[in-house]
């Protein structure tokens, strides 16, 4: 495996940071299959964007640009159902099948207190855990009363505002929270917003994927959220927590596509009721039922192709998706050593959307794009963790019967049965006081989902309309054999942990854009790659932390009729250096370099190009005037750089130069970004 030389200078510089590290000091608790963020809602003061928020803080998380909001992440290589994002255990998924609103679009960063991120097949506990997990934890409500008000002001007319309320007593506890924001279109380094990168990719403002004369400078995003909490203690062993979300969205401007969206609503309701020492077979026992629902129509409605007139000749794709599920966990110690969790987990997911046509595009009115479709889950999973003296070892286990039944117009589509066993092993060893080293090994399994299966495109030929399916109703289901090994080391004045990973992915679902129906296929591929990161204290007050993420993804072999085997969406390495500095009253001021190499490693015959290297530096200050009332300043990519992070995949829909199937849209990233968020606490 030959490295590239920056990759090799990085790496020796890390290898080689212990034998200077100094004396060794005892290794404090560790996750060691993941990462986990604390204190999002507190740090995170930017934007309501978690996606944005994910990227700057994980070298192997990568954003897929789309929007001013509403981003997606690529987690080692993978995203969309590839990954699973779970909101307080509960499930989420986006409606629009060009991924618009991703399930990290439908939590803002200030409800978030932390997050926990699993990286491979190690999670067996839910459904689709095919190569990671994103878990986020919301805030919790407590005891007594106490509050909180947040400004957020910033470049390009940000404005945003939130507020916390939070209290109870000992039986009964209670949050609530509400916000509101918007934003003009960003501009780029180079001054251009949204119209202005159109235009500069084809060339010429004549063309029916710009934004007509009136919506040029339309705000980007209007969005606002609520969430609301209860815990009512029933007895001193028994608890009930009630929680229900609410994300609306207007008016989200996609530049890239050839479509925006209208709105995006969705709801969350998550019910939790948890029993404490039932017994010797059961220590914890929890009981969890979700719902969530989510809208999405996308239009034409902005653009120059709907017509002069407002809704002329108007195109709509509307979607929606909606999932439930339960789940019930026991969990108990067989023996002081030993815990047994166990376990039976049922969801639905559907998804359904309709074309909408008026003037020119009224053929298409009624033709479907997704009609109907429920995706059944039923499992049981087994997770057994044993502790010996200096070594930890914990297997996991889940069986998963999962069907799903298109219905409505596709009724005539051929119906989907899928079984699948899962598991892994995972071990830690304790390699004295300040390391621990640790290894595993698991295959998983995702299957695939109403898009992938049946989704269908709309034209009209001729003057008639045209209902191609671009799904493929036989795909197999996707696994994953994956070897994960690392270390973990603390030293007097160094963190240090290195994992490296080796992928198998045997019919690994991917978009063919050579084909004209049926786009979808099964492929096998590998992936592998490593990340370092650590921590290294000067002082007290003053310390670096840093990461690095390094990554390749190849196909067994091109596919029919193309020559690449270079594996889409695999991001180039990526780089993050910051220094921190504490001060007085918990204030602190960090400098924060993020970079990336040139991304030369891509599938040309799907539509990805070449993406130059770029480097930013980003500045922060947190401020505590008092203990009530703190201010943050900040501003990222402080010298203005043009620069994109997003490659152009032909899994999504993007615009091309010709309307067809050559040079793919970039979208630049912001330029000079400067905020103030003011806090008061009561």
């Amino acid at each position: 495996m030959k490295l590239h030389p920056l990759t090799f200078a990085i790496l020796s510089s890390l290898v080689a940071a212990p034998l200077w590290a100094g004396e060794e000091a005892e290794l404090a608790p560790i996750t060691v299959e993941g990462k986990k963020l604390t204190d999002v809602s507190g740090e995170e003061v930017k934007s309501a964007d978690l996606a944005e928020a994910l990227s700057k803080e994980v070298p192997d998380i990568s954003i897929v640009r789309r929007s001013g909001i509403a981003n997606d992440i690529i987690l080692r290589g993978q995203k969309k159902d590839n990954i699973n994002i779970l909101i307080d255990g509960a499930k989420v998924y986006g409606a629009c099948p060009n991924r618009m609103d991703p399930p990290t679009s439908h939590i803002v960063t200030h409800n978030i207190d932390s997050i926990e991120i699993t990286e491979g097949p190690y999670d067996v506990e839910n459904f689709g855990t095919l190569s990671g997990a994103v878990k986020i934890t919301t805030k919790k409500p407590e005891k007594g009363f106490a509050g909180e008000v947040n400004l957020n002001l910033g470049r390009w007319g940000y404005r945003k505002a939130s507020t916390t309320l939070k209290g109870g007593t000992d039986r009964f506890k209670a949050l609530v929270t509400l916000s509101g924001e918007t934003s003009e279109q960003y501009e780029d380094g180079d001054g251009n917003n949204f119209p202005q990168q159109i235009e500069n990719f084809f060339g010429t403002s004549d063309t029916p994927r710009q934004y007509k004369d009136r919506y040029l400078d339309q705000d980007a995003y209007t969005k606002r959220s609520f969430m609301g909490k209860f815990y009512l203690e029933v007895t001193d062993d028994q608890e009930l927590q009630m929680s229900y979300t609410a994300n609306r969205s207007d008016d989200v401007l996609y530049p890239t596509t050839p479509m925006d969206a209208l709105y995006d609503n969705s709801d969350i309701l998550d019910l939790n009721y948890k029993i404490k020492h039932l017994g010797a077979l059961s220590k914890s026992l929890e009981i969890q039922y979700y719902h969530s629902r989510v809208e999405h129509p996308m239009s034409t409605f902005f653009r120059k192709a709907s017509g002069p007139v407002d809704s002329e000749n108007e195109k709509r794709n509307s979607l929606e998706a909606k999932i439930q599920g339960l789940k019930l966990t026991n969990a108990f110690d067989l023996n002081p050593t030993t815990e047994i969790t166990y376990g039976i987990d049922l969801s639905r997911r559907n998804w359904d959307g309709h074309y909408e046509g008026l003037g020119k595009q009224a053929p298409i009115d009624g033709l479907v794009s997704i009609d109907d479709t429920d995706t059944d889950n039923r499992a049981v999973f087994f997770v057994w963790d044993q502790d010996f003296s200096d070594f930890n070892l914990r297997a996991g286990a889940r069986y998963d019967d999962t069907s799903i039944e298109p219905g409505g117009k596709a009724a005539n589509q051929p119906s989907n049965d899928y079984y699948a066993l899962s598991g892994y092993l995972f071990g830690t060893y304790q390699a004295g006081q300040s390391s621990k080293l640790f290894a595993g090994i698991g295959r998983s399994h995702r299957v695939p989902d109403a898009r992938e299966l049946y989704f269908r495109g709309s034209n009209i030929i001729n003057k008639k309309p045209v209902n191609p399916q671009i799904g493929s109703p036989d795909l197999d289901q996707t696994s994953n054999t994956e070897i994960d090994l690392g270390m973990e080391s603390e030293y007097q004045d160094l963190n240090l942990k290195t994992k490296l990973f080796y992928s198998w992915l045997q019919d690994y679902i991917y978009f063919n854009s050579d084909k004209k129906v049926h786009k979808f296929e099964n492929i096998d591929a590998v992936i592998y790659g490593l990340d370092i990161s650590g921590s290294y204290f000067m002082t007290d007050d003053l310390y670096a932390d840093f990461g690095l993420a390094w990554l390749r993804g190849k196909k067994d072999k091109p596919l029919a009729g193309q020559s690449d085997t270079d594996l889409a969406e695999i991001p180039p390495l990526k780089f993050n250096l910051a220094l921190n500095y504490d001060y007085m009253y918990n204030s602190s001021a960090r400098a924060e370099l993020v970079a990336a190499d040139t991304w030369d490693k891509f599938d040309a015959d799907n539509g990805e190009q070449k993406i130059g290297a770029w480097a930013v530096l980003n500045l922060k200050v947190k401020h505590y005037v008092n203990r009530r009332f703190e201010i943050t300043a900040g501003v990222d990519n402080l010298f203005d750089r043009t620069y994109a992070v997003s490659n152009t995949y032909k899994d999504l829909t993007l615009l091309s130069a010709t309307g067809g199937d050559d040079v793919v849209m970039l979208l630049n990233e912001p330029g000079r970004y400067y905020y103030v968020n003011t806090t008061f606490k009561f």
